[in-house]
């Protein structure tokens, strides 16, 4: 038989165990936070200072619908906003690839005059483009699926 005085005993005791350990748990993160905070005040001296960024490619573009019958292949117009020629290399990573054929379509450099455009064709939906020039920070364009 279950004493009734154990029994109320037992249920007062659950929630101030409860409470118990709540509170430690909120006392064990105190040395941990304040010893995240000295991390942080930690002199940075002797680390090497991060190298400058490349400046990133001066060369807007924009998707368009080929001339394909089935409208399937895009073209990727980019147009140079420097003031220089700027030398490109494109790389195509292709969204959909069969078992014979690469994943990737490298197109050579190409000189693209200051305000020119410069045209890349047979691209299909969702495929990549990354164009990469000396100097600069690689640019990627991502083709729409409906334009």
């Amino acid at each position: 038989m279950i004493n009734s005085n154990s029994l109320r005993s037992v249920t007062r005791s659950r929630p101030l165990l409860a409470l118990a350990w709540a509170l430690s748990l909120a006392l064990a993160s105190v040395p941990a936070l304040s010893a995240a905070d000295t991390a942080t005040l930690q002199p940075l001296a002797d680390k090497p200072a991060p190298a400058p960024a490349a400046p990133a490619l001066p060369l807007t573009g924009t998707f368009e619908k080929g001339s394909n019958a089935e409208g399937a292949p895009l073209i990727l117009k980019l147009k140079n906003n420097s003031k220089d020629t700027l030398k490109v290399s494109a790389k195509i990573l292709l969204a959909v690839v069969h078992h014979a054929t690469d994943k990737a379509r490298e197109l050579p450099e190409h000189a693209i005059e200051a305000g020119a455009v410069w045209i890349i064709t047979d691209i299909a939906a969702d495929d990549r483009v990354i164009l990469s020039a000396s100097g600069y920070e690689p640019l990627e364009f991502r083709a729409p699926f409906k334009l």
